[in-house]
């Protein structure tokens, strides 16, 4: 009976311990949300940074004034850049630092509810479809591409990205049996999408400004 007892115990724990295992996305999402962040940071404040000198120096270019498409001033000057009625980096710089913050907490071991991490998905889903917003507003409407801008359109998107398998993974999404597939499916193949999605926003750029990159990558006349 004692013996009995013991091997239940042991394959009680050897349970328990397969079940507190992190998986591998477990123990990457802090750094991915910290490297991503980073950059997204430092790019919200190249960009405030470079508005403000424009603003004292009218006359002055950006540094990544390289070309009439790759054009941060075209961009920062454009209606777009303060939609909310102040410069649209700021919000880079109130955000980020929070993401950065819960990856911290996440490596030193704090553990957050649910209903957090479905708020935190919502307000990247947010970030997002301002983000691509401002992508679909650079390549139609104001005709110039900012490089730090589009550093945050792919580090925002791997955030999310990796956010919202990281919910499925943990049974945070309440999803349907048909979508419990797609999830699957996209967990296992989760680089593989989101590389291809960059490369269709590489293609989406390289059709628009054509005009211009063709020319001057072949030397067409």
């Amino acid at each position: 009976m004692a013996k009995t007892a013991r091997t239940t115990n042991g394959e009680s724990r050897t349970k328990k311990e397969a079940i507190a295992k992190p998986s591998r996305l477990e123990k990457w999402l802090p750094w991915i949300f910290i490297v991503c962040a980073s950059v997204s940071l430092f790019a919200s404040f190249m960009l405030t940074v470079e508005k403000i000198q424009l603003l004292q120096h009218p006359n002055m270019q950006f540094i990544c004034d390289l070309n009439p498409v790759i054009n941060c001033g075209s961009v920062m000057e454009s209606s777009q850049s303060h939609i909310f009625g102040f410069m649209n980096p700021i919000v880079g710089l109130v955000g980020f630092p929070v993401i950065i913050t819960i990856a911290v907490g996440m490596l030193a071991g704090a553990k957050y509810k649910r209903w957090f991490w479905l708020g935190m998905l919502a307000g990247l889903s947010l970030g997002m479809v301002f983000a691509y917003w401002l992508f679909y507003q650079s390549l139609y409407s104001i005709g110039a591409l900012c490089p730090y801008c589009l550093s945050v359109d792919v580090t925002l998107t791997t955030l999310w990205w990796y956010l919202a398998l990281y919910l499925f993974g943990k049974g945070y999404l309440r999803l349907s049996a048909q979508w419990q597939k797609v999830g699957t499916f996209a967990r296992k193949h989760h680089l593989d999408i989101l590389v291809f999605w960059f490369v269709l926003m590489f293609a989406l750029i390289l059709y628009r400004f054509w005009y211009y990159f063709g020319p001057h990558w072949f030397h067409l006349n």
